[in-house]
């Protein structure tokens, strides 16, 4: 009889049909949110104060001297000619900032790799080189600038 209650007390039932408990089951999920923070633009625009400091530096007063008012702008397409080439939504695209700057280190250091490639023995060969370091200089300028702009409009504070 002994025997026969051990026996019973140590029987081994089957796994392969029940079903885990709630409490011991656990789900892994990662912590990054899938969702991208929206860029106000606009928003951040207003917060900057950029259109009273473009204001105070007369740069709308000389736009509008040299024939570019905002009429102009209408008359001509050029907001929708920004948008079908990608710049206004460029500045909400939160890679725009990193590839600007990288395209502007790229063409910082165009200028001097090609003094140092393009050799001088012809007079065409120097005009290449100062063209291509006049290129270099203010498009890796303006590139910079820009990301340097456009990273500043994408913050929120």
């Amino acid at each position: 009889m002994a025997a026969k209650a051990i026996c019973s007390s140590l029987t081994v039932h089957s796994m392969a049909n029940k079903k885990p408990s709630p409490s011991t089951t656990r789900t892994i999920s990662s912590k990054k949110s899938t969702t991208t923070p929206q860029v106000k633009l606009l928003t951040r625009v207003e917060q900057l104060k950029l259109l009273t400091k473009a204001e105070k530096a007369g740069l709308l007063s000389l736009a509008e001297k040299s024939g570019f008012s905002l009429s102009t702008i209408e008359r001509l397409g050029l907001l929708t000619k920004a948008e079908e080439f990608g710049v206004l939504s460029a500045a909400t695209n939160l890679e725009t900032p990193g590839t600007l700057f990288t395209l502007s280190l790229g063409l910082l250091l165009l200028g001097p790799v090609c003094a140092y490639v393009v050799p001088e023995d012809y007079t065409w060969e120097v005009v290449v080189q100062v063209l291509v370091a006049l290129v270099s200089v203010l498009g890796g300028s303006a590139a910079f600038a820009a990301s340097g702009f456009v990273s500043n409009l994408q913050k929120s504070d």
